[in-house]
């Protein structure tokens, strides 16, 4: 089979395409034909490592933790599933070698998903990563909800920063399927125009220097969630439009490593700042978000492509590195890899 593989991190010229055998499921996993695979920050954040040449966990990798494809063998004790199912997965990659770049992929069961009825590879390849950090950002909130469903969030305003990436476009879907006033920042008229497509209620741009204003003129009781990409940037103003006793869920560092806060502000409001990583977040809460995903996948709740807000850039599998390259580069929407054909 054609797989994608780097033995040491660096560039994204480490990857090679090369030829392997298809590999057995063992007890408790199980083998899938990878359709789809997609290509998240984390990806190339793992694959460049600590620089060049630094060690890795195997002898090589295949990259991307995120894909879809259907059920093609199963190891013994695996129930729940059966041949022919097509699935998505998640974590393909964390802790294994075994990512989502490559024809055949072999995982532990429970992280493998069904695919409701109807949904398309493009739709499933998205989830993962984007989807599932989305979920837990909006599940931290000390009052809960600890899960999302049709209602879940009703009364409650939800701010998303970034609302054009693949979390913050997952956020407002899924925070507009559970109810809740969704309210997202944006750099640009085109980011803007994909905000407002994914559902956002209300779009605000940036730099503004009248920001909190504007939001706080949308929500003048404060922002119950927020879903936050750059603390280092917002972290004043996310304290200045909280609502008392919200939550802000930051899952990334983009614009610094570090950031400071305003301490009697947010001490005042009981302010709660979570930070959220799924490779560490534990079973339970990746389990919940699998199932919730799913849930709105039945509803319909998670559409792709740039009429939903997310527009999907095509690679195929031999250009797995110019896929990376794209993601790094910030390319607008989703990146996704060929693997096969859905037939």
């Amino acid at each position: 089979m054609k797989a994608i593989v780097y033995a040491s991190t660096g560039p994204s010229d480490v990857l090679s395409l090369v030829e392997r055998e298809v590999a057995q499921p063992g007890p408790g996993e199980v083998r899938i034909r990878v359709v789809a695979s997609g290509v998240n920050p984390t990806d190339w954040k793992a694959r460049e490592g600590g620089g060049a040449g630094s060690a890795l966990g195997f002898d090589e990798v295949v990259p991307n933790q995120d894909g879809a494809g259907v059920v093609d063998a199963l190891g013994e004790g695996v129930t729940g599933l059966a041949v022919g199912d097509r699935v998505w997965v998640y974590l393909a990659a964390h802790q294994r070698p075994t990512g989502t770049a490559q024809a055949f992929t072999v995982l532990p069961a429970d992280r493998v998903v069904a695919l409701p009825e109807g949904i398309g590879f493009d739709v499933a390849a998205s989830l993962g990563v984007p989807a599932m950090t989305a979920h837990r950002a909006l599940t931290v909130h000390e009052h809960g909800p600890a899960r999302l469903s049709p209602g879940a969030l009703t009364g409650r305003t939800v701010l998303v920063h970034g609302g054009a990436g693949a979390v913050g476009h997952a956020a407002i879907q899924l925070a507009a399927w559970a109810g809740a006033t969704v309210i997202t920042s944006v750099s640009s008229e085109e980011k803007e125009a994909l905000a407002r497509a994914a559902g956002a209620h209300h779009v605000v741009r940036y730099p503004d220097p009248a920001l909190a204003e504007r939001i706080q003129e949308l929500a003048p009781n404060g922002v119950d969630h927020i879903v936050e990409v750059a603390p280092t940037q917002n972290a004043a103003l996310d304290v200045e439009v909280i609502a008392n006793h919200g939550s802000i869920a930051y899952y990334a560092n983009n614009n610094g490593d570090e950031f400071t806060v305003p301490i009697i502000a947010s001490f005042a409001k009981n302010v709660r700042w979570q930070g959220l990583l799924l490779y560490t977040v534990g079973p339970d809460a990746l389990h919940a978000a699998a199932e919730d995903v799913t849930a709105a996948l039945v509803d319909g709740a998670l559409p792709v492509g740039e009429s939903a807000g997310l527009p999907i850039t095509w690679f195929p599998l031999e250009e797995t590195a110019a896929a990376h390259d794209a993601v790094e580069g910030g390319a607008v929407g989703k990146v996704l890899i060929r693997v096969a054909d859905e037939a």
